[in-house]
């Protein structure tokens, strides 16, 4: 920046400071969020509906069955995107914002406000089976974090800018910001207070407005409930809530199942072509599995399934209702493997959409045997199709009330919100008990980097433990003689312990100035007694890199000590203290809490 507009820009700021409070600013910026949160959604669906139109228009795969291959294209452009001009590992976008959260002061880097804007477009617009919701709250979360950070305003308030992009890209894409808004509290662990609602609130208005702007009155889901909720399907929606959590149970299992399978493979040319293979495959079998899936969505809630299912090798039989049953069924089964043989191809996109393209085709499923069982029950497709996906959204993300909140304003009305309420909390219930975290935060949680509701943990969490090392303490070795220790060491220490360290820095005990106390004025043994004969070992010892401030906060519980020594790749660092730990717990508490 020219040094004229630097100095401009810091007048700006200052002229900020005096005469806008830092709440009226932040509620600003929210709305400023929003607004290019919205804008970058709506430029990633644009760009990928560009994409795609232009290969339907342009190349007639449908009728010889080839479309199966553009996966496979749209997966090499990424990979030569990646290697030559990104240079960096594609990141599961929730995840990686919730580690910036975390772990990076929400710092997040420039160059992914335009990244997904580019590879979620060539996924998803060459047919990988993906959403486009994670890319686009990953560029807006990008967005405000860079924002934020130009306008010099704080970790905490950066924090609940990115909340606030959130909501505005969900509420751009799906039109509904009251879910935009449970989303981001739910997800990012917000506490629902009036201090984060309003500015989420804002945001969330910004992204609609964006979306009515650029793209009119048009919607993802052209439906208009029709069929009422009728107290005596009751027990066919907690059908559909087992059902729902046992897909949701599923879907978690295979995304890391699948993940995992393709770690092997250490070359992204090897999963580009293992991957794109096995989702050809897939999609040729499978043409609903091609793409995000909206399509898929829209023409089951109309009823038209065999516009839903496709061209597929089984035509002469769909005639059959079992084997459009069976065919609707198969797409629940594979819509997981599609989607996270995509991401392990290297591909980019979200999870949030193949979760909803799953949960109606279960939910369609459900309703279709029900009324085909021929006991006389008739349930509305249509409805359980919504709910259905209300339950796997609620499963595999952990989001309930997002759940409830999202479908109710797709349909227009609350005419669902009791059936909403049973299949969601039910999927919920059983999904949580089964899986401890979702796929959003299950890695972060196993490597002690996840937010939660529980504001000790978070707490703790946000904590570093670089921060609380101290080394002014004085090394002694073990051959030491006590004259050269309390010459050398004692007399010039104001620490009342000593680290015992052999010749590669390595801890083999620890001195205690009360196991010298009663031998310090015996000059007799200033030359005959060394310091291995005082030395002892640690109550407990803490690991850098290994341990989180959980795991030691929990040490310091179970030995009692005061002090305890770090080891980092196995030599000494320094030493960690109650005292400085409380106080340092103490201040981020302050900050976070106020």
């Amino acid at each position: 920046m020219p040094t004229q507009q630097k100095t401009l820009f810091t007048k700006l700021l200052k002229w900020r400071y005096k005469h806008i409070s830092d709440k009226n600013f932040t509620h600003i910026l929210s709305i400023l969020v929003g607004l290019l949160a919205g804008l970058a959604s709506v430029t990633l669906k644009n760009l990928t509906y560009f994409i795609s139109s232009s290969l339907e228009t342009g190349i007639v795969f449908s009728s010889n069955q080839l479309y199966f291959i553009l996966p496979i294209l749209g997966l090499t452009l990424v990979y030569l995107y990646v290697k030559y001009i990104y240079k960096e590992k594609i990141e599961h976008a929730v995840s990686s914002i919730l580690f910036a959260l975390s772990r990076k002061k929400s710092l997040i880097k420039l160059k992914k406000i335009y990244s997904p804007l580019i590879t979620a477009p060539l996924t998803v617009g060459f047919g990988g089976s993906v959403g486009l919701l994670g890319p686009a709250v990953a560029s807006g979360a990008a967005i405000s974090s860079n924002l934020g950070r130009i306008l010099h305003v704080n970790a905490k308030t950066r924090s609940l800018l990115i909340a606030c992009a959130s909501a505005g890209a969900i509420a751009s894409i799906f039109q509904s910001p009251i879910a935009a808004i449970i989303f981001a509290v739910e997800v990012f662990s917000l506490d629902f207070t009036m201090l984060s609602v309003l500015p989420l609130l804002l945001a969330s208005i910004s992204g609609v407005l964006t979306s009515y702007f650029f793209l009119g009155n048009e919607v993802l889901f052209k439906f208009s409930l029709t069929d009422n909720f009728e107290i005596k399907d009751t027990l066919f929606y907690v059908l559909l809530g087992v059902g729902t959590a046992i897909a949701s149970i599923y879907f978690t299992k295979m995304y890391f199942g699948i993940l995992n399978l393709f770690k092997p493979l250490k070359s992204p040319k090897y999963r580009l072509l293992v991957g794109g293979l096995a989702i050809g495959i897939m999609l040729y079998f499978i043409p609903p599995l091609y793409g995000e899936g909206f399509g898929f969505i829209n023409n089951l809630l109309e009823g038209n399934h065999l516009k839903a299912i496709g061209t597929t090798p089984f035509d002469a039989y769909k005639n059959n209702i079992w084997v459009v049953i069976a065919l609707l069924f198969g797409l629940t089964i594979f819509k997981a493997v599609a989607m996270t043989t995509t991401f392990a191809a290297g591909g980019s996109g979200g999870i949030f959409i193949p979760t909803m393209v799953m949960g109606s085709a279960l939910g369609n499923v459900v309703a279709k045997v029900i009324n085909h069982l021929g006991l006389g029950f008739s349930v509305s497709e249509s409805n359980f199709t919504l709910i259905g996906m209300a339950g796997l959204i609620a499963g595999v993300l952990h989001a309930p009330l997002t759940a409830i909140f999202l479908i109710a304003e797709i349909t227009g009305g609350y005419e669902l919100f009791v059936p909403l309420m049973i299949t969601a909390s039910i999927s919920y219930l059983i999904t949580k008990n089964a899986v401890d975290h979702s796929i959003y935060t299950r890695e972060l949680a196993e490597s002690g980097n996840l937010l939660t509701h529980n504001k000790d943990k978070t707490v703790l969490t946000l904590m570093e433990l670089d921060d609380v090392i101290e080394d002014n303490f004085k090394v002694i070795h073990p051959e030491m003689t006590l004259g050269d220790m309390l010459l050398k060491s004692v007399a010039k220490s104001t620490r009342n312990i000593y680290p015992v360290v052999d010749d590669k820095k390595a801890l083999v005990g620890i001195v205690l100035l009360d196991d010298i106390r009663e031998f310090m004025f015996n000059r007799a043994l200033y030359k005959t007694t060394k310091v291995e004969t005082f030395m002892h070992q640690a109550p407990d010892y803490i690991f850098y890199g290994e341990d989180d401030m959980q795991k030691v906060m929990q040490k310091f519980q179970n030995s009692g000590a005061w002090n305890l020594p770090v080891i980092k790749k196995g030599k000494y660092m320094g030493f960690v203290s109650k005292s400085k730990l409380l106080t340092a717990y103490r201040r981020k508490l302050i900050n976070f809490t106020e």
